[in-house]
């Protein structure tokens, strides 16, 4: 009876761990969101009326929140975008990565840091649960379109582009979260006034290595919990 008791204890606990890598590796799978190329960097975080950038005004001009996504520090999440914006009125023609490096105008601006970005690049910006103009900006992000890995600090906006080392091809770059970070906001570059810019991207946000290995060990797991079924339905029947 012990034993039968044991093998059926060892079947709940296989299955609920399984339960639970299942819902962790939905939780890491990729989301799309689209960009619209009026994001302002300089509004994430900050409440609806804010301004930013001389004529920008929170919402309408605030970076895409990504939602479906879960953020621990130290951990790698690739980017892939497509898409074209242009940062005035007219027909949107640059790509993610964007044209000649620029700089925002005012610099830092509540609480986030300057940046230096290719002109309607696609970039991004961690931050934790607090509003960024509560606390002094840090200082700018260094700007390596071409490196392979990013490790940006909270309020830094950095560049994104298409995710690669080259311009539509090259290595899959890394971009490593910073501790603390509870959200991610995705934007474009301008210099200021991207309230009458024009056109989007549609980006992918993918944490790196995840799906492959958790479906891996969920068969594994599954695969192990019925065998033991199996056994534990043999010693019932004995």
């Amino acid at each position: 009876m012990k034993t039968k008791k044991k093998c059926i204890a060892v079947v709940v606990t296989i299955t609920a761990a399984a339960i639970m890598l299942l819902g962790s590796a939905t939780k890491l799978q990729a989301v799309t969101v689209v960009v619209p190329g009026t994001s302002d960097p300089w509004l994430a975080g900050m409440p609806n009326g804010s301004t930013a950038s001389f004529n920008d005004v929170a919402p309408a001009e605030s970076p895409v929140l990504v939602i479906g996504i879960t953020l621990a520090a130290g951990s790698v999440l690739h980017f892939s975008a497509t898409g074209s914006v242009l940062n005035f009125p007219g027909i949107p023609t640059t790509g993610p990565d964007g044209g000649a490096a620029f700089s925002h105008f005012v610099g830092a601006e509540n609480g986030i840091a300057n940046a230096t970005a290719n002109l309607n690049s696609l970039v991004g910006i961690f931050l934790d649960n607090t509003q960024p103009s509560l606390t002094g900006a840090p200082t700018a992000f260094p700007f390596s379109p071409t490196a392979l890995t990013f490790s940006p600090g909270l309020k830094q906006p950095f560049f994104i582009g298409d995710g690669l080392t080259g311009s539509g091809t090259g290595a899959v770059q890394q971009f490593i979260v910073p501790a603390g970070a509870t959200r991610l906001f995705l934007g474009t570059m301008d210099g200021y006034d991207w309230y009458n810019n024009v056109g989007s991207f549609t980006v992918n946000v993918t944490p790196a290595g995840v799906p492959e290995s958790s479906t891996t060990l969920l068969l594994m797991l599954l695969g192990l919990a019925a065998i033991l079924s199996v056994k534990c339905l043999l010693l019932k029947l004995a």
